[in-house]
């Protein structure tokens, strides 16, 4: 049986800019920041006050009293920003084979808010009073488990855990069920709320975090000499995969195909990427020969862009090496530097920007960006956005322990 191939026929996004798709696209276009100082609890303490948090988001405006109740915020922006993509791509599940329908969605931390809140009940109260549902709550799966549940999906199951390359592959392996033929229609993404004072503190004494809290819109800054950390925010983000069979069965119009995912690993550090950058260079070389297009034909390319001093100068390394002479006309950009960093969801938040950025001819820029830092001479889209014709683009998501992953999208055609 030949390999199908792989379409996106709807997004669904809870991010710091919207609520939504359009809510946050056209923050992104505009430039915007969704960085502020922390609100959901008291950061005076803290050596970083600063992050990117969700505003307006009600969980009830997606599930019932009860299970809003016995859920952590990552699994309830997962449900939400699924309920999105499925509106988006008209698909009633109900009328398609449950069995030929998976779900993998990523979580770098899961439920990390319950956990830390439950550890403060057993401290302050005792393991008595500690809920029964805390397991269930923090377990990473919990976000695919209850969008399988919610939707009736009986295919594949489950969650990818590879830090910030989290949702990325999950992306990946859902187009691997779809071109193996073994699911007609994968729901991929993933989602994270880990700003809780736990993780901040953590984060920040690995001196991970920026510490800009007086700018906080001014904070999150890839590849400028003044970068200091990343900024940790929250969000889902969650693609509709089909294949080619259902798409047609079905007679929609798919928002850009899948044609290239590769991973691999640095096997170097902890947290720190390989200097060499060959590693992450060759999943770029692997991801464009899968997707069989030359590195020429890449008309954008959303970096990981972290906005630390190692990652952004290392991942400028790697295009370099991956993308030779191609390296200095792409059109490079990190949308973090408006979104902050959603650690495990923030492959799927912008493989979905990626996708918005193809369909509106629209680069997305770096803002923040005054002065490049030392070897970052690349074209990052300083501050504006541009217009600009966009067949290709290229989403890269490279993770604590040395994971590279890397997801090619194009636009539809020959349907």
């Amino acid at each position: 049986m030949s390999k199908s191939r792989v379409f996106v026929t709807g997004l669904g996004i809870i991010s710091p800019l919207g609520l939504n798709v359009s809510a946050t696209w056209n923050s992104i276009n505009a430039g915007k920041s969704g960085i502020n100082t922390i609100t959901s609890f008291d950061s005076s303490d803290f050596e970083t006050k600063i992050a990117g948090e969700i505003k307006g988001f009600d969980p009830l405006d997606y599930l019932d009293k009860k299970e809003a109740r016995r859920t952590d915020r990552f699994v309830q922006l997962a449900v939400g920003a699924t309920n999105q993509a499925l509106i988006q791509a008209s698909l009633d599940l109900s009328t398609i084979d449950a069995a030929e329908t998976s779900v993998i969605i990523g979580s770098g931390i899961g439920g990390i808010q319950t956990l830390s809140q439950q550890y403060a009940v057993l401290s302050e109260k005792g393991p008595g009073r500690v809920s029964p549902f805390l397991i269930p709550m923090m377990l990473a799966d919990m976000a695919s488990a209850h969008v399988s549940m919610i939707t009736g999906a009986l295919g594949t199951n489950f969650c990818t855990i590879s830090s910030c390359s989290s949702s990325a592959d999950a992306i990946g392996l859902a187009a691997k069920l779809i071109r193996n033929n073994e699911s007609e229609v994968v729901i991929a993404g993933g989602s994270e709320a880990p700003i809780c004072p736990i993780a901040v503190a953590g984060f920040g004494n690995m001196r991970a975090l920026s510490r800009n809290n007086a700018e906080p819109q001014k904070a999150s800054r890839p590849f400028d000499e003044k970068r200091d950390g990343f900024i940790m925010s929250e969000g889902s983000a969650v693609l509709i995969l089909e294949s080619l069979n259902n798409v047609i069965k079905r007679g929609v119009k798919p928002m850009a195909e899948l044609i290239g995912y590769a991973s691999t690993s640095d096997a170097y550090h902890i947290t720190e990427p390989s200097p060499s950058g060959k590693n992450a260079a060759r999943a770029v070389q692997m991801a464009l020969a899968a997707a069989e297009v030359e590195e020429s034909q890449l008309d954008y390319i959303n970096a990981h862009g972290t906005s630390t001093p190692l990652n952004d100068l290392r991942e400028t390394i790697a295009l370099k090496i991956a993308l030779g002479n191609h390296a200095n006309n792409v059109a490079i950009s990190s949308t973090k530097s408006m979104t902050g960093h959603l650690l495990g969801a923030s492959g799927a938040l912008e493989a979905a920007i990626s996708i918005m950025a193809m369909i509106n001819s629209i680069v997305p820029p770096t803002i923040n960006l005054e002065n490049p830092g030392t070897g970052c001479d690349l074209n990052y889209t300083p501050n504006i956005s541009i217009s600009k014709p966009i067949r290709t683009v290229m989403s890269n998501s490279f993770g604590f322990g040395g994971h590279n992953s890397v997801l090619i999208f194009t636009q539809p055609k020959n349907l």
